[in-house]
């Protein structure tokens, strides 16, 4: 009996809000993030009408607004899939490592996953969108083990701050890195010079259902692994204790969060901060169990990016300012105000 009792311990003291709360503020993203897609089908650089966006929708393009709808649900659909990726992919980031201050842009992941893309494309040819995606994952994944073996050397193992700042400095040689490749290679310059900043501009129903899969299965790893996730909050060796094989449960997650990184920045290039704001964010309203809070973050993520998409398009018209500048502008004074905070300051 004591044994139940004990093993049931990590989701008592998880959960913190009444369920049917829980599933308030859900129903509630849900309705923003639905409201963030009619804003994004139909605002830009020509407004459209509500009578053209439902006739668009329902496959007329006969006229201009119609034809701009109809080239925006990809763009939309696109910004929701980059952006729930990347907010679970954050959310279990800092879920494995156990660091406030992890996501796939500061550890340098994004940019791992972008140089592996580069270098493929611009030494060895490579023309595939598919062979892209692996490419990008296996550069994803040797980032996020580099960065996290150079935050682990020294006194005290690997620390928030350290695996910051070591994914920090990793994220900005990688990008002098592509930023050299890709000057040299005037034929690879123009189509890489907008995806390096990050972006949902060049969207298709092609690229959608080339990058589904991959995202698929992402997502369902994340999902599976939530309730391991809470038991390694409250340590290793308690979570050990549990009955948790701890290697095996941080190897599977990690998994899935590569996939869903380097997936995404293969579709949608290097697109930074979401996964840091979207999951501090969502615990104001899910609390901390991941069973809840991966769900919350994949909402969140979605709804940050497409609201970004739209400010982006409507902030300079008629040219569009790229996602990846807009979660940049918001996300840069987040994570100065989390490193600033006195726990983090102590870990």
């Amino acid at each position: 009996m004591t044994a139940v009792a004990t093993r049931r311990t990590p989701d008592a003291a998880l959960v913190r809000r009444p369920a049917r709360v829980r599933i308030l503020w859900l129903l509630a993203l849900l309705a923003v993030l639905a409201l963030l897609m009619v804003a994004s089908v139909a605002l830009g650089s020509r407004n459209v009408a509500a009578s053209d966006v439902w006739s668009a929708l329902g496959g007329a393009d006969g006229t201009l607004a119609q034809a701009a709808v109809a080239k925006r649900i990809p763009r939309t659909l696109l910004a929701v899939l980059v952006g729930a990726a990347l907010g679970v992919s954050g959310c279990v980031m800092q879920g494995v490592t156990r660091n406030p201050l992890a996501d796939p842009g500061i550890l340098g992941v994004n940019m791992g996953a972008s140089l592996s893309v580069v270098t493929a494309v611009a030494f060895f040819g490579l023309a595939s969108p598919t062979g892209y995606i692996w490419v990008a994952m296996a550069g994803a994944a040797a980032s996020a083990a580099f960065v996290y073996a150079i935050g682990s050397l020294g006194r005290g193992g690997a620390t928030p701050l350290k695996v910051a700042l070591a994914g920090a400095a990793t994220s900005a040689a990688f990008a002098s890195l592509v930023s050299a490749i890709v000057l040299r290679r005037n034929d690879i310059a123009g189509s890489f010079r907008l995806w390096q900043i990050g972006g949902v501009g060049g969207a298709s129903y092609a690229r959608i259902g080339q990058v589904l899969p991959f995202l698929a299965a992402g997502f369902a790893v994340c999902l599976l692994c939530g309730r391991a996730l809470n038991s390694l909050a409250l340590g290793d060796e308690l979570a050990a204790g549990l009955g948790e094989h701890v290697a095996v449960v941080r190897a599977t997650a990690a998994l899935g969060a590569v996939v869903l990184c380097g997936a995404s920045t293969a579709v949608a290039g290097p697109i930074g901060f979401v996964g840091l704001v979207v999951p501090h964010a969502c615990r104001l309203l899910a609390g901390v169990d991941h069973r809840w809070l991966l769900p919350f973050s994949a909402l969140g993520g979605a709804a940050l990016l497409t609201a970004a998409d739209v400010v982006g398009r409507m902030a300079t018209r008629p040219a569009d300012v790229e996602v990846g500048i807009v979660t940049a502008l918001i996300g840069g004074p987040f994570f100065i105000h989390i490193v600033r905070r006195r726990k983090v300051r102590e870990l």
